[in-house]
C-alpha cells in the first residue's frame, strides 16, 4: 500500500479558536504540504492552553497540529509580508482566521495575493462572518454555539443548557471548510483560477441544527433539551444499567418489538400505546420508565450479550479509558504513536478516514514554534544563511529562528504506521538524530536535499528574548 502524498501547498495564518487548525490538520492528513506561520515567540494561541502539558507542549495544541511545518514570521513588517508574498506565489491553499480585514491590513488579503498567484485558494475562518452586526467580535466555540442554538438544546431536559464536551461548532466548520477548499481544488483544475471561501463558526453551528431548524421553520415548533432522548423516536437514549449507562435505540416498530422481546418486556409489545413510533412519543414518560426499570436489573456486559446479534442499536457510555481499550477502537487502528524532539513518544487519534490505495500516516509530530522557518526561507524560496541571519537580527525582528542543535538525548523511534519524511535523502553523518529507518520507505524525500534535516533543528532550546531580536 503506498503512502498518500500529494502535490498541495497550504499556508495556515491562525490566531484564534480551532476550526482553521483541524480543517489544515485534515488536509494535511491527506498528504498536503502545510506551513503554519505562527507569531513571534508567543505562536499558536492553543500551545499554551493547558493542563495537561507533555513536556512544554499543550495536549490541545498537540491534537490539532500534526503533519505540519511551523514558521514564524511578523506579519506586520515590510520583510514578513513578502515572505508571505512569496509563500503565496507558490502556494495552492491560504487558510486565516483573523478578524475579517485584518490580513487587508497586512497587505495580505485576498485581493492582493490573487494579483500576484490568480490560482490561489484563500480560506478565511471567521467568528460570524465577513460582513454584519457581530463581524468585528472575535469567535470562539462555545459563544457561536451558544448564539446559534447548540447550547439551548444541550442538556438535561429539566436543566440548565450545557455546552458540549468537545468544541463541535469548530470542528464542524473545520469540516465544512475542508470540504470548501477540496470543491475550490476541483474547480481550479477545469476553469485555472482560485476563489475566496468564507466560513464563518456562526453560520456552521445553524447550518448544523438540521431538522430542528427545520423543525422551528416549517412547523413553528420551538426546540427544547431531552438530555439524551430524541425529540422525534421513542425509545432512542441512555438507561442506567447495574453498574453504568446504555443507550439503546429501537427506531422502528420491528426494532421496538425485537428490543421488547430481549429485554423480557413481551407486555410492551402488546400494548397498543405503544404500536407504532408516533404513540411511543405520545406516551414517552411511561414507557421510557418501564424500559428503565428493567434494564437497571443488569450490568453493561449482561446486556450487551443479550443484546448480541440484534437488529437494534445498542452501545455502553463509556469513559475515555474504555473508549480506548474498545475493542473495535483498537481493530479500527486509530491510535498512532509518533516522535516529538522535546515531547518525547505522542500517542494521537489518526484520521478516521482510511483509503484502499494509499496509507494513512502521522508524517509529522506537532512541531515546535518556529521549528522549520530557516529550512523553508532557504529551500523553498532560496534565502541564503547570511539573508535569513539578517532577518533574524533586523530592527523589525522579522523573523525567529531556531539555530543550534545540540546532541539528543536519546534515539528517534517509529511505530509501525509513522513515517517521517524528513530524514529521507540526508546524511546520517551530519543529521544530529541517530535514527533508525522503518522496514517500508514508499514516501518521496523531503525538498531539500540538505544534510541537515527538519526534525534535527528542532532539537534547541529557545533563544532569550534578547537574542530572539
Amino acid at each position: 500500500m503506498q503512502s498518500y502524498r500529494v502535490d498541495l501547498t497550504v499556508l495556515t495564518a491562525i490566531r484564534i479558536h480551532s476550526a482553521g487548525p483541524y480543517c489544515t490538520q485534515i488536509v494535511g492528513d491527506l498528504g498536503a504540504d502545510i506551513l503554519k506561520i505562527e507569531r513571534l515567540k508567543v505562536g499558536d494561541d492553543t500551545r499554551s492552553w493547558g493542563p495537561p502539558f507533555v513536556g512544554n507542549t499543550s495536549c490541545y495544541f498537540i491534537s490539532i497540529n500534526r503533519n505540519k511545518r511551523s514558521i514564524c514570521i511578523d506579519l506586520k513588517s515590510q520583510d514578513g509580508r513578502k515572505i508571505i508574498e512569496k509563500l503565496a506565489m507558490q502556494s495552492d491553499v491560504l487558510v486565516e482566521n483573523y478578524l475579517p480585514g485584518k490580513m487587508g491590513e497586512y497587505g495580505l488579503g485576498y485581493e492582493d495575493l490573487k494579483k500576484i498567484n490568480s490560482q490561489l485558494i484563500y480560506c478565511s475562518i471567521t467568528g460570524y462572518g465577513n460582513t454584519g452586526p457581530y463581524a468585528s467580535r472575535p469567535g470562539y466555540d462555545v459563544i457561536a454555539s451558544s448564539i446559534g442554538g447548540l447550547v439551548h438544546i444541550t442538556g438535561p431536559e429539566d436543566g440548565a443548557p450545557c455546552k458540549t464536551g468537545v468544541a463541535l461548532t469548530d470542528l464542524a466548520t473545520g469540516l465544512y471548510a475542508h470540504g470548501a477548499i477540496m470543491a475550490a481544488l476541483f474547480q481550479r483544475q477545469k476553469t485555472g483560477t482560485g476563489q475566496r471561501i468564507s466560513a464563518n463558526l456562526l453560520s456552521t453551528q445553524v447550518a448544523c441544527l438540521v431538522n430542528l431548524g427545520s423543525n422551528y421553520l416549517m412547523a413553528g415548533q420551538e426546540a427544547k433539551r431531552w438530555g439524551t432522548a430524541h425529540e422525534s423516536i421513542v425509545p432512542y437514549q441512555a438507561f442506567a444499567t447495574s453498574d453504568g449507562y446504555m443507550t439503546v435505540g429501537g427506531t422502528n416498530d420491528r426494532q421496538f418489538r425485537e428490543l421488547c422481546s430481549r429485554i423480557g418486556r413481551w407486555d410492551l409489545c402488546s400494548d397498543t400505546k405503544y404500536q407504532t413510533n408516533a404513540l411511543r412519543v405520545k406516551h414517552r414518560s411511561e414507557l421510557i420508565d418501564n424500559i428503565g426499570t428493567t434494564l437497571s436489573t443488569k450490568t453493561n456486559a449482561e446486556w450487551i450479550e443479550l443484546f448480541r446479534g440484534a437488529h437494534f442499536s445498542y452501545g455502553p457510555i463509556n469513559s475515555l479509558s474504555e473508549v480506548f481499550t474498545d475493542p473495535q477502537v483498537q481493530h479500527n487502528r486509530l491510535i498512532k504513536e509518533i516522535e516529538h524532539p522535546s515531547a518525547g513518544t505522542l500517542k494521537l487519534v489518526g484520521q478516521p478516514v482510511e483509503f484502499s490505495n494509499s496509507g494513512n500516516y502521522v508524517r509529522l509530530p506537532p512541531p515546535k514554534l518556529g521549528q522549520h522557518t530557516e529550512s523553508v526561507l532557504r529551500d523553498r524560496l532560496g534565502y541564503s544563511l547570511v539573508q535569513i541571519q539578517q532577518l533574524r537580527d533586523s530592527g523589525e525582528s522579522t523573523v525567529v529562528l531556531t539555530l543550534k542543535k545540540p546532541q539528543p538525548s536519546k534515539k528517534v523511534g517509529f511505530s509501525q504506521d509513522t513515517v517521517d519524511n524528513e530524514h529521507l535523502g540526508r546524511k546520517k553523518s551530519k543529521c544530529c538524530c541517530v535514527y533508525k529507518k522503518p522496514h517500508k520507505f514508499e514516501e518521496s524525500s523531503s525538498e531539500s536535499e540538505d544534510d541537515e534535516c527538519d526534525h534535527c533543528s528542532g532539537h534547541v532550546e529557545h533563544k532569550s528574548s534578547k537574542d530572539a531580536t
